[in-house]
C-alpha cells in the first residue's frame, strides 16, 4: 500500500509516534489493513505527514512490539499475519510475537529463576527409559501415595497426565457431547473455550467476583441444564480470584439444590495450587461423586515437565485411563519420578515456598502501586493481574511504545456470549481489560505501574 492509499483510509490528527501508531492499530484491528499488507516506507509517510522519519520509525517500533506489524528488512514493514493455524483461535489471540521486547508481561508463565532446580532429581532417575509392562499401573505407587496424601478432598482414584489442559480435555471428552452446555467462568481461560468449540458444546459464561463464580449467577446458569461446570478454584486465570471454603460450600449447595442436572460434573483446574497463597479448596468436599479435581505442577515446578494429576469418581477416572491407554498410554515414569523427587525433597520444597512468597510480594507491590495511581485493580492471587483499561487496543499500543508487552483481554471472554449475572441479567464484562503477568516482574514496579496507569486511561481518537 502506498502512502496516498493509507492516508485515504484514515486521518492522522496526532502526528506523535503514539498518535501515528494508534491510527495504524485501529486500521489493523478493524481489518482495513489486512495481514500481509505492505506499509508505506518510513520516509514516504514522514514526508506526507510533515514529520521526521525518526517519528514514524518510533511508531513502527511500537506497533512491532505490540505484535501488529513486522519488519522484513529491505522489503519493508508489513501487517503481521495471523499466528500459526495449529493454535486454536483463542490460543492464537493469546500468543505473543517472538519480537524482542524490553519487558514481556504477556505470557502467563512462571519466573524461570523461581523454579526448583532439576539437577538433583535428574541424578536420581534411572539411566535407562525402561518399563516392565505396557499394561502396568499408569501412576507409580510412591507418587500416587504422595498425591493422595496432599489431595484437598477424598478422591476414589487419582491418575497422572501430561499437563492441566490434557486433564481438562480428556475429562470433557468423557462428559460432553455435541450440543451440550458447559458453565464457564467469565472472564476465563481461553483454551477452555477452544476445547468446547472443538467438542461442539455451548459455553454458558458466569460472572465472577474476587472469590470466583457467583452462587446466584451459577444458579441461573444451571437452569439451562448444563452437563458440566468448569472452574479454577485458586489464582483464577486471568483475574487472580481464589475461592474461600465458604464460597466453595455455597456453590456446592447451589448445585445440589438444582433440578435436572443430576449427572452434572464439576471440573476444577487448580493450575497454581502450590504457588497460591490461599489454602486448598474444592467443591469435592461437598460433592465427592461429582468433582474431578486437576492439580498442575507447571507453575510451581516447570511448564516443560508437562505433568498434572487428576482425581475424582473411580468410574469416570477409569474411563479416562482406558481411553488414554489407546493413545499415549501413560505419562513417562521418568517424569513421574522427577516430580516425586521434587515433591518430597526438602530443598525443592523450600524453593517452591520461596517462589510463593516472591509471587505474593510482586503481586501485592504492583497492585498497591496501581491502586495508588487510580487504577481499580482487585487483590489477586497467583502470577496474573486483570487490569481495567479504557481501550484494550490503545493500552497494548501505548505499553508497546514503552517497551512493555501485556496480554489482550479479549481472548479471555466468551466471544459473542453474554455472561449470566447474579440477577439473571445477560451482560458483557464491564469495560475492557489487559492481563499482566506479575510473576515475572522482578524489579521496576513503579515504572511499570506508571506505564500501566497511563495506558489504562488512554483512549485515542478513532476509538481503537
Amino acid at each position: 500500500m502506498d502512502v496516498t492509499a493509507l492516508t485515504a483510509l484514515a486521518e492522522f490528527p496526532d502526528t506523535t509516534p503514539r498518535g501515528i501508531a494508534g491510527v495504524i492499530a485501529r486500521l489493523v484491528n478493524t481489518g482495513e489493513l489486512a495481514g500481509g499488507e505492505r506499509l508505506p516506507t518510513v520516509r514516504d509517510l514522514a514526508s506526507e505527514l510533515g514529520v521526521s522519519p525518526a517519528t514514524v520509525s518510533q511508531a513502527w517500533q511500537a506497533l512491532a512490539r505490540a505484535g501488529l506489524i513486522e519488519s522484513r528488512g529491505r522489503a519493508g514493514s508489513f501487517v503481521r499475519r495471523a499466528t500459526p493455524t495449529w493454535l486454536a483461535p483463542r490460543m492464537r489471540g493469546m500468543a505473543a510475537p517472538n519480537d524482542p521486547v524490553r519487558l514481556d508481561l504477556s505470557r502467563g508463565t512462571p519466573d524461570p529463576l523461581l523454579l526448583p532446580a532439576l539437577g538433583p532429581a535428574l541424578s536420581r532417575v534411572s539411566a535407562r527409559a525402561e518399563t516392565g509392562s505396557y499394561q502396568a499401573e499408569p501412576v507409580i505407587p510412591a507418587l500416587a501415595a504422595v498425591l493422595a496424601d496432599s489431595w484437598p478432598s477424598r478422591a476414589e482414584s487419582i491418575m497422572v497426565v501430561d499437563g492441566a489442559l490434557d486433564a481438562i480435555s480428556r475429562t470433557l471428552e468423557q462428559v460432553v457431547r455435541f450440543g451440550d452446555r458447559v458453565v464457564v467462568e467469565h472472564p476465563g481461560f481461553p483454551p477452555f473455550l477452544d476445547l468446547l468449540d472443538v467438542l461442539g458444546a455451548e459455553a454458558v459464561p458466569v460472572t465472577l467476583d474476587e472469590q470466583g463464580m457467583l452462587p446466584e449467577a451459577l444458579a441461573r446458569a444451571l437452569q439451562r441444564r448444563p452437563v458440566a461446570v468448569l472452574l479454577q478454584p485458586r489464582a483464577q486465570n486471568p483475574t487472580g480470584a481464589s475461592m474461600s471454603t465458604e464460597r466453595a460450600a455455597d456453590l456446592a449447595r447451589v448445585i445440589r439444590s438444582a433440578t435436572d442436572v443430576d449427572d452434572l460434573v464439576v471440573i476444577e483446574d487448580d493450575h497454581s495450587g502450590l504457588i497460591s497463597t490461599e489454602g486448598d479448596v474444592t467443591l469435592g468436599t461437598s460433592l465427592p461423586d461429582r468433582v474431578v479435581h486437576v492439580r498442575s505442577f507447571a507453575k510451581s515446578h516447570g511448564p516443560d515437565l508437562r505433568i498434572a494429576a487428576l482425581g475424582g469418581p473411580r468410574d469416570l477416572i477409569d474411563r479416562i485411563v482406558a481411553r488414554r491407554m489407546l493413545g499415549p498410554g501413560w505419562t513417562s515414569r521418568m517424569l513421574q519420578t522427577i516430580l516425586l523427587d521434587l515433591l518430597t525433597d526438602g530443598t525443592a520444597i523450600d524453593a517452591v515456598a520461596e517462589a510463593r512468597r516472591a509471587y505474593y510480594t510482586r503481586q501485592r507491590a504492583l497492585g498497591d502501586a496501581l491502586r495508588a495511581r487510580g487504577v481499580p485493580v482487585v487483590h489477586a492471587d497467583g502470577i496474573n493481574l486483570w487490569v481495567p483499561v479504557l481501550s484494550e487496543r490503545s493500552a497494548l499500543v501505548q505499553l508497546a511504545a514503552a517497551g512493555i508487552r501485556v496480554a489482550a483481554g479479549t481472548p479471555f471472554l466468551a466471544a459473542g456470549e453474554a455472561a449470566v449475572g447474579a440477577n439473571g441479567s445477560r451482560s458483557r464484562a464491564a469495560g475492557e481489560f489487559v492481563r499482566v503477568t506479575v510473576g515475572v516482574l522482578r524489579d521496576g514496579t513503579d515504572e511499570v505501574a506508571d506505564a500501566l496507569a497511563t495506558a489504562a486511561r488512554h483512549l485515542a481518537a478513532g476509538g481503537y
